[in-house]
């Protein structure tokens, strides 16, 4: 097989043929979940937001066989598409290009690195060059909700028993409870974003929506409905008050969680997990077959699992100068990253630090 022709276009000049094609393309090479960030929309998205946002495209024929998405940053360093609140990372490729020379695919890109967080596992071409795995605890909800529920009842019977009764209990103290799924309004999404970034400068974290790229991408796909890649909005209140909510991205079939929060003064209500587990009977009616939590330790995710997925981080890079950079600019930290969360004494300490940081943030 000859080595396809590569062009770079940005990610915002996707055509609807590129469009359409990338996700045929996707749903017809692949067995692995039609996770929204991997739509060709997401990637379109993120090029509206961003003047670094690149697409290759792998033609054959002068026809389109392949899609990698990425960024590119300074001195030809890469980034995975939306790196910092994707979900799910790689290229949509067919199978004749699973042998592709990486290195000869970035430098088709000007690039001497490509860094990603949350690569999908299947992504052959990336694969050997991840240096950290990690679950992304999901919900399986192919036999529906009453499955599901089921399950519960076998392996977190306390959860269901505990969430039911705080639910009486919310109601009581505030009102009727009423949850939307599919909420349109700006406000209960302004709600969200409020309440998450408190939450993050009270943990110490960096605030996301301080970064206009991120709050302008999560606007503009709270408003796409395009069935690979639509914002999904899910509120839950109490009389007339909002107390929790969700923004995540959905395809058909995939439910990606990307932004919970919930008001903090009911936070002995348990209103998190109400609003999870309305949203997961909610997502099962209209068709969903997957929630995907994303990548990251929570009690509440183990609580709600039915299992896992694996992402991988990691980098690949080309030779010379360049590529040596990069390393030295990304892989001591990382390195860092990885032995703190790997021994409990250190991460424990990580996070007390990061809630002072916060504390000393909040009386600023």
């Amino acid at each position: 097989m000859t080595t396809p022709r590569i062009d770079i276009v940005h990610a915002g000049e996707l055509t609807p043929g590129d469009l359409a094609l990338w996700n045929e393309l996707r749903r017809a090479t692949t067995a692995a979940p039609a996770n929204p960030f991997m739509s060709a929309e997401f990637t379109q998205a993120v090029g509206r937001v961003r003047r670094d946002a690149r697409v290759a495209v792998l033609r054959r024929k002068r026809q389109a066989v392949g899609y990698f998405p990425y960024q590119r940053g300074r001195w030809g360093h890469g980034r995975a598409v939306g790196l910092g609140v994707s979900d799910c990372q790689g290229a949509v490729l067919h199978p004749d290009d699973s042998h592709l020379d990486p290195h000869h695919l970035l430098r088709a890109c000007s690039l001497n690195a490509w860094e990603f967080n949350h690569l999908e596992n299947g992504q052959d071409l990336f694969l050997p060059y991840a240096t950290g795995r990690f679950a992304s605890p999901v919900v399986d909800l192919a036999h529906g909700y009453e499955a599901y529920e089921a399950h519960l009842r076998a392996h977190s019977r306390s959860l269901l028993k505990a969430t039911r009764a705080q639910e009486r209990r919310l109601a009581r103290h505030l009102g009727p409870l009423r949850f939307v799924h599919g909420e349109r309004g700006p406000a209960a999404l302004r709600t969200l974003v409020g309440w998450k970034s408190a939450h993050y400068r009270r943990t110490g974290r960096r605030d996301p929506f301080t970064q206009p790229w991120i709050a302008h991408l999560v606007a503009l796909l709270a408003d796409s409905d395009s069935p690979h890649c639509s914002g999904d909005l899910s509120v839950l209140y109490a009389g007339d008050r909002p107390v929790a909510a969700h923004f995540g991205l959905r395809s058909r079939t995939v439910l990606s969680c990307w932004f919970p929060s919930y008001d903090r003064s009911v936070a002995t209500f348990s209103p998190g997990r109400i609003l999870y587990l309305r949203m997961i009977e909610a997502a099962a009616a209209s068709g969903i077959r997957l929630v995907d939590f994303g990548r990251g330790e929570a009690a509440y995710k183990n609580s709600f699992k039915t299992g896992d997925l694996m992402v991988h981080e990691g980098a690949l890079r080309t030779s010379g100068p360049g590529a040596a950079l990069h390393w030295l600019r990304r892989e001591p930290l990382r390195a860092a990253h990885r032995l703190v969360r790997e021994h409990p004494a250190l991460k424990g300490a990580a996070v007390r630090t990061l809630r002072a940081v916060g504390t000393v943030r909040g009386s600023a």
